[in-house]
């Protein structure tokens, strides 16, 4: 079989056949493009098996120094198959070119050489401690790897997302089985080719394909992994929380939102229309981070709202590698019924809508993929389902407010707490406001705009724990303190 037309699991340094095999259907035509392998309970068995022995082995020995090295030549090698990664990712997505050439596949390579680089600076603490007796004693911490981590990773930014999650818990010494998507499992295979060439020990690195609902609940609740961290749906992160709750195992969740941007009447209302367009429909609206509410001041609400449904209407829906195409389609034939479920479900509530509500019409191939319009609602209350329940496609919803005290109100009324974007040219309020947001991240004047350094996760349904720099570091490692008496007399 070609390259990529049958992805199979990887374990122990060996690419592996399965028992059985299922579909990758394209989303931008609804054909068949590959065969996924289903890993079977003994291949799962065998990947715990041999990431615990990796750990004893050479990559247990290595310096953070050598490790690092290893790390830096996997993103040089990402790069230097830089098209195969891209096409590989179009063809599971369908997203754009551009997002994938500047955002996706880049960030993928950024992501191993940032937490390689972090791990040469990852040390613990140190105490002198003074007895009541008058004796001292010297405390200090090491970061040990967890041991075996299990990574499961979305459909949306493939790549982006798993190595977010593989780069630092292999910085930190750990083992990983990484069980991708099976919607998005082609760039995830080319990563593990990727471990190999570059020579990651066996062991190290495993991949495990399969569906969810088969695979998934295998590996997590397989007793010798010892750490989950999952990207993903809140009601899976809920079904997962439940599965490892007997092994008490640390966990790291990066679940779903139904973020808000706030447009205050002294915002750069030009900007603030490109960035809530850009924040609701980047693609398909299939991000968690995407805008799915929008709140504008009275003041220049109509303004607002009437430039926002042009900047819709102009957005160019195609062929991932047609000039200025915007989006793509989105993931799935199902996630498209429940999309459009949402549409009508917003019309019958008596949502008014702006533009968008329905499917293009190519009158080509593509009627047979997942595309969907970008679509802008307003009238509904802050309570109707379509303004609670995460939709993850491409629609916003646009309701006016009066003052900074409602919206803050309206905009945490919810059981997620991802993200925010406010929208203002007042320093005072920008710092008043944000601070007030029920949210892990909050951007101003912006978004998507992301240092890796800094701290990135939810609150409420939206996550556990937090990502990025000095939190990954210390997620995916364990601290040991070490006491040691200081016997002041002399012998």
């Amino acid at each position: 079989m070609n390259m990529l037309n049958a992805l199979h699991c990887y374990i122990d340094g060996k690419f592996q056949p399965s028992e059985s095999y299922f579909d990758n259907i394209s989303p931008i035509n609804g054909e068949k493009i590959a065969d996924i392998a289903e890993a079977s309970p003994q291949q799962i068995d065998s990947a715990v098996h041999a990431a615990k022995q990796a750990l004893k082995g050479d990559w247990g020995q290595m310096s953070v120094q050598q490790r690092s090295l290893l790390l830096h030549k996997v993103a040089d090698r990402i790069e230097a198959r830089l098209s195969e990664f891209i096409d590989a990712e179009i063809a599971d997505t369908g997203k754009s070119l551009h997002q994938v050439e500047t955002i996706d596949i880049p960030r993928a390579a950024a992501n191993f050489r940032t937490f390689a680089d972090l791990a040469k600076f990852h040390t613990g603490e140190t105490f002198v401690t003074d007895t009541l007796s008058g004796e001292q004693a010297l405390n200090y911490s090491i970061n040990k790897p967890l041991g075996v981590v299990a990574i499961i990773s979305p459909w949306n930014l493939p790549l982006l997302l798993a190595t977010w999650k593989i780069a630092p818990a292999l910085a930190c010494g750990n083992c990983v089985i990484l069980k991708p998507s099976e919607e998005t499992s082609s760039t995830a295979f080319l990563l593990a080719q990727v471990m190999d060439e570059v020579g990651i020990p066996n062991g190290v690195f495993n991949l495990i394909l399969g569906r969810g609902n088969k695979v998934g609940d295998l590996l997590t609740e397989h007793s010798k992994v010892d750490a989950i961290t999952f990207t993903g749906s809140s009601s899976t992160g809920q079904h997962i929380m439940k599965k490892v709750a007997s092994g008490v195992k640390p966990i790291s969740f990066e679940l779903g939102g139904k973020n808000a941007a706030i447009v205050f009447q002294d915002a750069d209302i030009d900007k603030a229309v490109a960035g809530v367009a850009r924040s609701s429909f980047t693609n398909c609206g299939q991000v968690c981070l995407c805008t799915e509410r929008v709140y504008v001041h009275r003041e220049i609400y109509q303004d607002f709202v009437e430039r926002l449904v042009k900047a819709a209407k102009a957005i160019k829906i195609g062929y991932p590698k047609e000039p200025k195409v915007l989006i793509g389609p989105l993931i799935s034939k199902q996630h498209q019924q429940k999309v459009l479920s949402y549409y009508q479900q917003a019309k019958k509530s008596g949502a008014k809508v702006l533009t968008g509500g329905g499917v293009p019409n190519f009158g080509d191939e593509r009627d047979n993929g997942c595309f969907i319009e970008p679509t802008i609602i307003t009238g509904l209350s802050d309570q109707d389902p379509i303004n609670q329940e995460e939709i993850f496609g491409p629609i916003c919803h646009v309701a006016m407010f009066d003052s900074e005290q409602e919206v803050i109100s309206r905009a945490n009324n919810t059981i997620y707490g991802l993200a925010a974007a406010i929208w203002t040219e007042n320093l005072s309020r920008a710092h008043r406001v944000a601070p007030k947001m029920d949210v892990g991240l909050v951007w101003v004047n912006t978004w998507f705009l992301r240092d890796l350094r800094t701290p990135f996760g939810g609150v409420k349904l939206s996550g556990i724990g937090r990502e990025g720099g000095a939190h990954s570091m210390a997620f995916y490692s364990e601290a040991t303190n070490i006491c040691i008496n200081i016997d002041k007399s002399e012998k």
